[in-house]
C-alpha cells in the first residue's frame, strides 16, 4: 500500500508502540509523522517505513489543519477500526 500525505498508520515500534498517527510527509528513508498531542504538526516524528502498518484510512487536508482537528479525526479513526 502506498502511503501520501494524509494516510493514517499504526505505529509497531518504539515508544509509541500501537499508537495511530497521520503521514504528514516523507524524508529520504523516513515519514514525518504527527499524532496532535505529543507529536504535534510543528515538530512531526521521523520513523522508518518498516516500524509502521497502515490501516487503509486517509484523512483530508481540513482533518490536519491543526493539531486539535488532527486528535479528533485520530479518534474517529480509532472508533472505527476497533
Amino acid at each position: 500500500m502506498e502511503l501520501r500525505k494524509g494516510s493514517v498508520v499504526r505505529s509497531r515500534a518504539g515508544r509509541d508502540k500501537d499508537k495511530l498517527m497521520a503521514v504528514i510527509g516523507t524524508d529520504a528513508k523516513a515519514l514525518l509523522l504527527c499524532d496532535g498531542k505529543e507529536r504535534r504538526l510543528e515538530k512531526p516524528k521521523r520513523k522508518n517505513p518498516l516500524h509502521i502498518a497502515p490501516t487503509g484510512t486517509v484523512l483530508d487536508d481540513s482533518a490536519m489543519a491543526t493539531n486539535r482537528s488532527l486528535r479528533r479525526a485520530l479518534a474517529d479513526t480509532d472508533g472505527q477500526l476497533t
